[in-house]
């Protein structure tokens, strides 16, 4: 089975988070007038995803993204240049008009169960220590994103699991008991 590239910052090897790390910037590809994004914190279950909506760089199957608290989040320059992809996606993804990199994806909607929580690429940032992606999302979803052929998937979750990244056709069990556990809520299901 032949090794498939799945993205830049996977295919040779994934550089290890620092404890404490405290953030850094974000930045489009655009040479000139750069949108940049602050994030004053490390990010949580950063992650490969495979569905058709994620922005992925050129020649990458899989695109490699994060979450973070909202608040933890602010443009700091350019931000005239990024407009909704989608706005009838559940998570609104903001585009550089200039690159088109997608520098944030924001939860609008209060009953979503990770509304307050920013999706965000920490790859198109230069400082080093962001958490290690952890697992792949949605990997089968790569073919419907036309990033694999329905016989290639075998080998991206192989060289996922060489990598110590388990891959999912969901999301990780955590994220969807989160999931769950907020909707059982919502209904009344569950208590508290």
């Amino acid at each position: 089975m032949a090794t498939i590239a799945l993205h830049p910052s996977l295919d040779n090897g994934i550089a290890p988070g620092t404890p404490g790390f405290a953030g850094g910037t974000l930045s489009c590809h655009c040479t000139t007038d750069p949108v940049t994004v602050r994030i004053d914190s490390n990010v949580a279950h950063n992650h490969a995803c495979g569905c058709s909506k994620c922005w992925k760089p050129k020649g990458a199957a899989f695109a490699v993204v994060a979450v973070v608290s909202k608040d933890k989040v602010s443009i700091t320059a350019n931000g005239q240049k990024l407009k909704v992809v989608d706005a009838s996606a559940a998570i609104q993804r903001h585009a550089c008009t200039g690159c088109g990199v997608h520098l944030i994806g924001r939860i609008e909607n209060a009953g979503h169960p990770f509304y307050g929580l920013d999706f965000v690429h920490v790859e198109l940032s230069k400082d080093k220590g962001w958490a290690a992606p952890e697992f792949a999302a949605f990997v089968s979803s790569a073919i419907e994103a036309g990033s694999l052929r329905p016989d290639q998937t075998a080998a991206a979750r192989a060289r996922f699991r060489e990598l110590k990244i388990e891959p999912y056709d969901c999301l990780a069990p955590a994220l969807m008991d989160a999931i769950a556990t907020h909707t059982a809520k919502s209904k009344g299901v569950l208590a508290g």
